[in-house]
């Protein structure tokens, strides 16, 4: 079996994992994460847009189960007071000040700090490229060098609640205000083998309860149609393999239950996997994307 995910036609597969953003949804992608590396299918490079970028970091960092371990201790120690300090009247201050964000990064300070991330890109095991938008010139920017803190941070400035960051000469906020789900960036080097890992959900599943919702549902929208783009950007010789994400309805405030959202991701993703290794040609996994991107592309304006 870990022969077979690493190897092909008697060609080693050079593998690419793409983490989207998705906030507190984010905590799928550690049981994802953890299906793949119990099968030995462990990447080459990682690309992360907003909160994938964090996960990204962590699998950079330790790309072992001992990594992932560590990674799921992080998550399920998450609440929404450490990450928006300050409470309801500190927000309200921020907005009659006007000032740029609602609540300061020191809480996702913090919660990079104890997956204890590589201080550099230099330092991390696996090359990563981290994903954010420069707010300035309407730019994509994707770091793959310097120091990581930054870049993680203006990966996941979310635009009005958290700061933007000064980085590098630019003004950044969160990756997924342009692209979520990165995936164009895994055909910058000779790769075979795209996993990705979309966490962000339908777009109409969650409801609408507060403002940060609407933010949420926005870029949902504005997600879903760039990920169609980068689909149908995969040449056909590249497997392209989308693991599925549990339904799941939390608020973006709501952290309880992720370590039941945790274990129901890592069941789909068990199953997925099952059926991808069980062969092309019996693969429903398989199927299933080469349907999707044959009707994206039938779909596509000429």
């Amino acid at each position: 079996m870990a022969a077979r995910a690493r190897w092909l036609n008697g060609h080693r597969r050079t593998t690419a994992f793409v983490l989207s953003g998705g906030g507190n949804q984010g905590i799928s992608q550690v049981g994802m994460l953890r299906a793949l590396f119990e099968r030995d299918i462990v990447p080459d490079v990682v690309i992360g847009s907003s909160a994938g970028s964090l996960n990204a970091a962590a699998v950079a960092t330790l790309p072992t189960l001992a990594g992932i371990d560590r990674l799921e201790d992080v998550w399920l120690g998450i609440d929404g007071d450490l990450l928006f300090p300050g409470g309801r009247l500190q927000r309200v201050w921020n907005v009659l000040r006007r000032d740029d964000h609602l609540v300061s990064n020191r809480g996702l300070v913090e919660i990079i700090e104890r997956g204890h991330p590589a201080r550099t890109f230099a330092e991390l095991q696996v090359p990563l490229r981290v994903v954010a938008c420069d707010l300035t010139t309407g730019e994509e920017v994707v770091f793959a060098s310097g120091e990581l803190m930054p870049a993680l941070l203006a990966s996941c400035a979310l635009p009005g609640i958290f700061p933007p960051v000064q980085h590098d000469g630019r003004l950044l906020v969160d990756g997924g205000v342009l692209n979520s789900v990165p995936i164009s960036h895994a055909l910058a080097g000779p790769v075979n083998r795209i996993v990705v890992m979309d966490t962000s959900g339908p777009t109409s599943m969650t409801p609408i309860r507060s403002p940060l919702d609407v933010v949420v549902r926005a870029f949902a929208i504005a997600r879903d149609q760039r990920f169609d783009l980068e689909r149908q950007w995969v040449p056909e010789n590249i497997e392209l393999i989308v693991l599925p994400s549990p339904q799941d309805d939390r608020a973006l405030l709501d952290f309880t239950e992720s370590a039941t959202t945790l274990e129901q991701a890592y069941k789909l993703a068990v199953r997925a996997l099952d059926d991808y290794e069980a062969g092309p040609r019996r693969s429903k996994l398989a199927r299933h994307w080469w349907r999707r991107r044959h009707t994206a592309s039938m779909r596509a304006p000429t």
